[in-house]
């Protein structure tokens, strides 16, 4: 070992072969970690002494001083100071502290120069983002306006064509109220017997029955000429009419109410903006398709409902035409089988009393049974739910007795008795449950039979009130001519 130089407190030497070891890292990045810096067998005998570092440090070894002693000399001092041989093997060579700062100065300078190509290159995202953001928006914004156009559009074609239906609706039905008018004025018993068939056929259900009065009405009917004949024809067409009318007509109002509702809710999305309130996350919302139609389709659908309602229209004018020609040719007829209609209509409501009476008393009965059935499902329910407790006792002891330790988790009779008695009351609330549906089934016919007997009820009640208030009453008169065409 080759010696440098002496302080008071430590010798310089310079090994005959330099140390590969660097500085230990000063850098808290892992890079600075890669390599050990001291070598366990040296490290492990070096004495701790941070004054004597720092003093040794300061000082700077003359090398011409050193060269003139002699290899004794060195060895002697160095065998006074055995300290200096530990000291010594916990320096560094300038080289090393260099290539320590320089390998720091270079990581910082890539570490600063990743994060500012990284900034920059986030700041362009968001500035993009930001443009594509906003012109998306925009495109959005202007394709919901053009869509409020185009239901504008659809609406005031919707609302001209439902004012010409409803004029032309109520026409047809101002024609065919002439028309029930003069076929109810027609002279004679011709003009009652019609009149009766009239009324008779808003009879409902079974009651629109073919029977006797309704026979010796045809036959009073047979006797008048085709143009009572058409008049009827007409009057049914008219009604028929009226009716493909009203159905043309619903479905343009059905089209104009989802072309407001749309365009309500279109014009709210139109007029949101970022900063608009009630607007949320719905998180999934643009994977759910829930359109009908494509702008094709949803254009031909209004389309067609208007083509639809002008052929309605067309129809109804000249059935109009068609009517108001028969109220012309109609004029003077006789009517025939008064008295015999008469004697039937009187049958007739003797029979329609009698049985109006004994839907009465089923009526009754019916009802009486329906509360005795629901005193029963109210039983039951509480039975039911009665049996809840006791399940939830079982369910818990046996719960809780799956928590015994190792062999205590024993198979005897408690636990036997205890599932038993849960499959003893699952199956008494089963039956008790099926006993329930079908009480509850049981209510249920018979509240539908109080519905049918309730509604057979109506039809009696409806049908009296033809037979003797309309038919009767109208049968005791006798119709003037000039009512004949309906004006009066």
């Amino acid at each position: 070992m080759e010696l440098l130089g002496s302080t008071h407190t430590a010798t310089y030497t310079r090994p005959g072969m330099k140390s590969t070891n660097f500085l230990p890292a000063i850098s808290t990045m892992a890079s600075s970690y890669k390599n050990p810096h001291f070598v366990m067998s040296q490290s492990m005998y070096l004495p701790w002494r941070p004054s004597s570092y720092l003093r040794t440090a300061s000082a700077v070894p003359s090398i011409g001083v050193t060269s003139r002693i002699s290899p004794d000399q060195i060895q002697a001092k160095v065998s006074r100071f055995p300290f200096n041989r530990t000291a010594l093997f916990a320096r560094y060579t300038p080289v090393d502290w260099l290539k320590s700062n320089h390998n720091n100065y270079r990581e910082s300078e890539s570490l600063r120069h990743n994060a500012e190509r990284l900034r920059v290159d986030t700041v362009r995202l968001i500035q993009d983002k930001e443009q594509l953001t906003r012109k998306t928006q925009s495109t959005t914004n202007k394709n919901i306006g053009e869509r409020l156009n185009d239901i504008v559009f659809w609406k005031s074609e919707l609302n001209h064509e439902i004012e010409n239906m409803i004029g032309e609706t109520n026409a047809l039905a101002e024609v065919k109220k002439r028309l029930e008018r003069a076929l109810a004025e027609t002279e004679g018993p011709l003009q009652v017997a019609r009149e009766c068939l009239y009324h008779r056929e808003k009879r409902m259900s079974v009651d629109l029955v073919h029977d006797k009065v309704e026979k010796d009405l045809i036959q009073e009917v047979e006797s008048i000429k085709g143009c009572q004949e058409r008049m009827r024809c007409s009057l049914d067409a008219a009604k028929s009419q009226l009716a493909s009318n009203r159905a043309a007509q619903h479905e343009l109002d059905r089209d104009i109410n989802d072309k407001l509702i749309a365009h309500r809710i279109d014009d709210k999305c139109h007029y949101l903006r970022n900063t608009s309130d009630g607007i949320s996350y719905f998180r999934g919302v643009e994977n759910i398709d829930a359109t009908v139609s494509v702008p094709e389709s949803w254009a031909k659908f209004t389309d067609n409902n208007i083509l639809r309602s002008q052929n309605e229209r067309a129809a109804s004018a000249k059935l109009r035409h068609d009517i108001e020609t028969l109220l012309n040719t109609t004029s003077n007829e006789m009517w025939n089988h008064f008295n015999s209609v008469n004697v039937a209509f009187t049958n007739r409501l003797s029979e329609v009393a009698d049985a109006k009476n004994k839907l009465q008393m089923h009526l009754a009965k019916t009802l009486q049974e329906i509360f005795q059935t629901e005193m029963l499902i109210e039983a039951l329910k509480k039975a039911i739910q009665d049996k809840e407790s006791p399940l939830k006792v079982a369910h818990t002891r046996l719960d809780e007795r799956t928590r015994r330790p190792n062999v205590e988790l024993c198979r005897d009779s408690t636990q036997l008795r205890l599932v038993s008695e849960v499959r003893e009351i699952d199956d008494t609330i089963q039956r008790l449950r099926e006993r329930l549906w079908e009480a509850e089934k049981t209510l249920q016919m018979l509240v539908n039979t109080k519905v049918t007997l309730e509604h057979d009820l109506s039809i009696k009640a409806n049908s009296l009130f033809i037979d003797q208030e309309k038919c009767m009453s109208m049968r005791k008169s006798f119709p003037s001519t000039p009512r004949l065409v309906g004006y009066t």
